[in-house]
């Protein structure tokens, strides 16, 4: 399923008349699975086959391929109604991370506030008993947290900063603060493939592994680097050959790429494979202090909720919310710790994740930038792969063979052609005689 939106994507951006290569060039792709999608689709959908007299092959699909494949397949439809199912549930969960953190902070504080007058009216009556002065539990007003309670300030002067709309809101910042917003390098196999496919299709279909090198990782060491045992993944995903020069320099060709249905305007293959440095958030930075803020005063919270709880009688006796409270404290112990400590640590792992992602981008810049510096027997290479470089475009003009209409009238119009030639042969013989 994955595979078939895949090439299907690569159909639409490619302009509907394809080759397997351009496919798998496209997608980034093994030439074994684009050519048996690029087949399973064009009979899913009745593309048409345009064979070249040179025996080449290429598939010009209808427009409406979603259509048609949505009214075919039960399973697409599911997948596109599940689809936008799962944005809702994610969405919800995303933010039920904020609406937990609040909820913890209003429990813990109206609890505190509820002990707090139980204590205080006890104290009253003691002294009202005792007729001296008694303790009383004084919470000072203190907020920890952002100022959220401009809402009620009675000022007309004050007003909420404008919110752009590509911002998101508390919630979600909640959720981004907590466990970041994904991996930014998640397409970076599909991305890596893509830039090797574009680079070969710019060099004419063939090239030398120094022109490569800028977009792998390890290269191995010793005799495996020396032998360039790291282009055998590529050789194997887009069907290379390889050949060795006069003087001893291996060049690798990729016929399969050298076969285009449509002569496009080259674009310019990245200079090599940069990996995207992790972010910690991308809410904004206040909402991430609002966010560690609330999060540090739920901490708090519990704590001093955890120590006016350790009279079981005065909680039996007020009971209701305050015995919610104690029932629960572990786990709003727990989600408060958690609440920093998860942020915390993955602070650190961030930070190291992107030292890596920085040497190895500076590993592969150096690389590119080598192609710059080439030694004699790498240029050498390098001009043995470009006497094997070379495109193939299929055109419509000298097409064998094609699907979109009646054999018979094919044949026709190929003797007409054959009439016409020969007709243009025995003009010339005729003016040269």
């Amino acid at each position: 399923m994955a595979q078939t939106k895949t090439i299907t994507q690569a159909v639409e951006r490619l302009g509907y008349r394809v080759t397997v290569g351009d496919v798998a060039a496209e997608a980034g792709m093994p030439l074994m699975e684009a050519q048996q999608g690029v087949l399973a689709l064009a009979s899913e959908v009745q593309a048409h086959l345009q064979v070249a007299e040179s025996g080449e092959i290429a598939y010009v699909f209808p427009k409406n391929i979603q259509a048609i494949l949505w009214s075919k397949s039960w399973r697409l439809r599911w997948q596109a109604a599940w689809e936008k199912v799962w944005r809702v549930l994610f969405y919800l969960i995303r933010i039920s991370f904020g609406i937990l953190l609040i909820l913890s902070l209003v429990l813990i504080v109206v609890a505190i506030a509820v002990i707090a007058i139980a204590a205080s009216s006890a104290g009253r009556d003691d002294n009202d008993r005792g007729g001296g002065g008694g303790g009383m539990i004084f919470l000072p007003r203190i907020w920890l947290g952002p100022d959220i309670f401009w809402l009620f300030d009675p000022r007309s002067d004050r007003r909420r900063p404008p919110r752009t709309k590509s911002e998101m809101n508390f919630l979600e910042a909640v959720f981004s603060f907590l466990f970041g917003d994904g991996d930014p390098n998640a397409d970076l196999s599909d991305r890596r493939w893509q830039s090797i496919a574009q680079v070969i299709q710019a060099s004419g279909g063939a090239v030398v592994a120094e022109q490569i090198t800028p977009f792998l990782d390890d290269l191995g060491k010793g005799w495996d680097r020396d032998l360039e045992d790291f282009m055998v993944p590529v050789l194997s995903r887009f069907n290379g050959v390889p050949q060795v020069s006069p003087q001893g320099g291996i060049a690798y060709q990729f016929p399969e790429l050298q076969v285009t249905a449509n002569e496009r305007r080259r674009l310019r293959p990245p200079q090599f494979l940069r990996e995207i440095p992790r972010r910690f958030s991308q809410a904004s930075s206040g909402q991430i202090m609002a966010a560690a803020g609330l999060g540090g005063v739920n901490l708090i919270g519990a704590l001093v909720l955890g120590s006016l709880l350790q009279d079981q009688t005065l909680v039996y006796q007020l009971g209701g919310i305050v015995a919610l409270a104690n029932s629960l404290y572990w786990v709003l112990l727990g989600y408060g710790s958690a609440f920093l400590g998860i942020p915390l640590v993955r602070y650190f792992w961030v930070q190291r994740q992107n030292q890596r992602i920085e040497a190895r981008n500076a590993d592969r810049e150096q690389r590119a930038a080598a192609l710059d510096q080439l030694t004699p027997d790498q240029r050498e290479k390098l001009a043995f792969a470009e006497t094997l470089t070379g495109q193939t475009v299929l055109g419509t003009d000298n097409l064998a063979y094609t699907t979109e209409s009646d054999l018979t009238d094919q044949e026709i119009e190929q003797k007409d052609k054959l009439d016409a030639e020969w007709q243009r042969l025995l003009e010339q013989r005729r003016q040269g005689s």
